[in-house]
């Protein structure tokens, strides 16, 4: 397995409120983690990376994940541990008062992978059955569409498609999805924030994934195509392969 992370200021933005990361426990298993920080006076890169550091240390001290439900109870336990600590800071620290964060997290084995996520950063497969999006936006434009009110080609446009309904640290407790799949050789994950799938069509990103760049030639090329399309987010991702067998790994 290997993984290549990067992340991007974009054109706009004075701060880059994204934080992201790919860590391994004890036993060498892969955590991958990208969080979009929102809050005023600079209070969105202090909660992604109060989310991403707490995450982190857990993760490093981490013994090895057998099972799907060690797994999903371990990003359970560590996501909601972390809410408490962003929810507590902003109770008691005056700037910092109502800051959160999206955070999608990915445990990944050698046989599955499990996927946390609160808010609208995204992790898709793709693989030899396509390209798929694993999650599902926590916003007020992706309740609109799951709800009939508005068209997937409206919610593209929508004025309101910043407006994330649910987020780490903002409520004293939290609601998280997580699912695991089958990761086989040659699949390919991606975690992303929202400045990237706003930005850069599937289409565009199965294009890259499918190219024969390196990884970090990759990812490159997807951010640049989010700054080329407009860069007024920051942009972070990750991509994660499943290699060959006998393919030696390199990266993260």
């Amino acid at each position: 397995m290997k993984a290549v992370y990067m992340t991007d200021r974009g054109r706009i933005r004075q701060h880059n409120e994204d934080n992201g990361g790919v860590f391994k426990n004890t036993s060498g298993q892969r955590l991958a983690i990208v969080a979009d920080g929102m809050g005023g006076h600079r209070a969105g890169d202090v909660a992604s990376e109060m989310a991403l550091a707490n995450l982190k240390k857990r993760w490093e001290e981490a013994t090895l994940i057998q099972t799907a439900d060690e797994a999903e109870e371990w990003l359970k336990t560590a996501i909601e541990n972390g809410n408490t600590l962003l929810y507590e800071h902003s109770k008691n620290v005056s700037e910092c008062k109502g800051m959160g964060t999206t955070v999608v997290a990915a445990i990944c084995t050698d046989r599955f992978v499990s996927v946390a996520n609160i808010g609208d950063s995204r992790c898709y497969i793709f693989n030899e059955n396509g390209f798929q999006q694993l999650t599902d936006d926590h916003s007020l434009v992706n309740e609109l569409v799951r709800t009939g009110q508005i068209s997937k080609e409206d919610a593209e446009h929508h004025p309101m498609k910043n407006v994330v309904l649910r987020s780490l640290g903002t409520e004293e407790t939290v609601n998280i999805d997580i699912k695991t799949i089958i990761f086989e050789e040659e699949d390919l994950l991606l975690l992303c924030s929202d400045g990237l799938s706003n930005k850069v069509t599937e289409a565009e990103m199965i294009e890259v994934l499918q190219s024969e760049q390196s990884m970090n030639e990759k990812a490159a090329t997807l951010i640049d195509l989010a700054n080329n399309h407009g860069g007024e987010d920051n942009i972070t991702l990750i991509i994660v392969e499943f290699l060959d067998s006998g393919e030696s790994g390199d990266g993260l």
